[in-house]
């Protein structure tokens, strides 16, 4: 005879939607016994898992409570600003060499970095929209009398000046030197929320951002770099010394009273309220519901292995640093209209959809394989998609890991339904490049504010290098991941490839396609 148990936890209603925001032992605790005491220690781990989303998700995502599954986008406008840090590779690369002492020195460096730019950045009318390695592209939103680019360069200005205690510094016993570089534009974008419910991206669209990222390129460290549409706003106000093309550096010739004040501050968009007001197990349930229907929208922003360091880490202090060895997969999209910002209404929606699908079904290939996608940026000639292999979690075979996935994500590419806007259709094309290195891993940012896991380093960088190299699906491969596959792949050697901002050659090796391995 079969016996049932017949009691049944009062957690079952939510169970579901409770397993992935909560740490194993505390769910394995509170399903065994719900006291109310458990039942508070959940609704009080909730309010905490909300706080660290909140401070991981851009504002404009955060101000209305996403829908998940649901496209929303709007086209925006403002002043944009890229900023870059020089020398941090070097920086990385020798505290590497340190092992964990290395990695919580320079994680704490870095923060003292972001933290202060964020925090100038907060209070000059500025909205970080995201990280880029160790980039930050911010918005200053739209004002009528045209003053959010003059906000920003006071705002650049003030950061340039602030980097004076980064100019020379000491970590374990060695000096180091890092600048920034910033890079001002000012022009429209698309803001959108794309993906399904089980995981959505805020992607930023448009020439604006390539207009910004390349005043950055065409800049210098200590400087503030402005396109030649910012340019034409700030000349009466500011002096400014042309680079070329039209571009202009500012000159900080002001003085501390002549920079001004702090401008008036962004009104702060204030997080839901969670407050237990009926302590029985019938209201501790009811809240923990209404905890779960806030934290639930928030949590489908990020990548499922980061969340999950994020829920059984969140009564610490953040996430450890570390220098793990990672395989690192770019895929650059292109083939979206060239004037993107004249597409609107049924069209523009058309557009969101289709690239919503795709970036759906490429992150679903990632993640199969045991991947992160960490994040979708607009760079170069189009959208990037940047993810990794080997960290949070390892694998033994990351690499071939993220050589499958490549493989799948080029036939997923190729496979999709060109985008119909009006009367023409836009085919997506793909450029894959992988490259595998040790990596600084982290969580970076502002402790009490804005902040994001991410990985940083050469390794990296030469990943998006090898990506830029690529040819119209073509899949590039570095000499270190050619000889992490241990001969699993087919590849063509290419020798003697010279990458852009790289003086030494490189062996390189293209992925042979599958009728060639047969």
């Amino acid at each position: 005879m079969e016996y049932i148990s017949s009691e049944i936890s009062p957690l079952i209603s939510v169970e579901s939607r409770l397993r992935d925001l909560t740490p194993a032992k505390m769910y394995a605790e509170v399903w065994i016994n719900p006291s109310v005491r458990n039942l508070i220690r959940i609704f009080n781990h909730l309010r905490t898992v909300y706080r660290i989303l909140y401070n991981y998700l851009p504002r404009q995502v955060v101000a209305a409570l996403p829908e998940p599954g649901v496209n929303r986008f709007k086209w925006d406008t403002g002043t944009l600003m890229f900023t870059d840090l020089a020398g941090f590779t070097p920086l990385m690369e020798k505290n590497a060499r340190h092992g964990v002492e290395g990695a919580e020195a320079l994680h704490a460096m870095l923060n003292s970095y972001f933290s202060e730019m964020i925090q100038i950045i907060s209070k000059s009318t500025g909205n970080l929209l995201e990280f880029t390695g160790d980039a930050m592209l911010v918005q200053f939103p739209a004002d009528a009398r045209e003053q959010d680019t003059l906000q920003a360069i006071r705002t650049g200005l003030r950061m340039q000046r602030a980097m004076a205690k980064f100019a020379k510094f000491e970590i374990l016993g060695e000096e180091f030197s890092i600048g920034m570089r910033i890079g001002l534009h000012v022009g429209k974008f698309l803001s959108a929320d794309v993906g399904t419910p089980h995981r959505m991206e805020h992607i930023l669209l448009g020439q604006s951002v390539l207009e910004a990222k390349h005043a950055e390129s065409k800049g210098k460290t200590s400087f503030v770099c402005l396109t030649p549409q910012a340019s034409e706003r700030a000349k009466e106000q500011f002096r400014l010394t042309p680079v070329d093309d039209g571009f202009h550096l500012v000159d900080d010739d002001l003085s501390e009273k002549e920079l001004g004040d702090y401008d008036i501050l962004m009104p702060t968009e204030r997080m839901a309220s969670m407050v237990l007001f009926d302590n029985s197990r019938e209201g501790l349930i009811s809240s923990i519901q209404e905890a779960i229907d806030k934290v639930e929208p928030l949590a489908s922003f990020i990548p499922r292995p980061v969340l999950n360091l994020l829920v059984e880490n969140a009564s610490a202090r953040g996430l450890p640093p570390d220098f793990p060895e990672a395989t690192i997969l770019f895929i650059n999209l292109l083939g979206l209209p060239d004037k993107l910002e004249e597409v609107e209404g049924a069209d523009l929606e058309a557009l969101v959809n289709g690239f919503s699908r795709l970036i759906s079904v490429i992150n679903a290939e990632i993640e199969t394989h045991g991947g992160v996608m960490k994040k979708v940026t607009y760079h170069h000639a189009g959208p990037d998609i940047m993810a990794f292999f080997g960290t949070p979690s390892a694998h033994t075979n990351d690499s071939q890991r993220a050589i499958r996935a490549a493989r799948e994500i080029r036939l997923i590419v190729n496979q999709s339904e060109p985008i119909k806007i009006g009367e023409q259709e836009y085919k997506i094309e793909s450029h894959i490049g992988l490259n595998r290195g040790q990596v600084f891993a982290a969580e970076i940012g502002d402790r009490q504010g804005r902040r994001e896991f991410n990985v940083l380093g050469n390794a990296v960088n030469t990943a998006a290098r090898l990506m830029d190299f690529a040819k119209v699906n073509q899949i590039i491969l570095s000499e270190s991941v050619f000889e992490d596959l241990r001969g699993d792949a087919p590849a063509n050697k290419l020798e003697n490839v010279q990458l852009k901002g790289r003086s030494q050659k490189l062996t390189l090796y293209e992925l042979a396609d599958e009728e060639e391995k047969k």
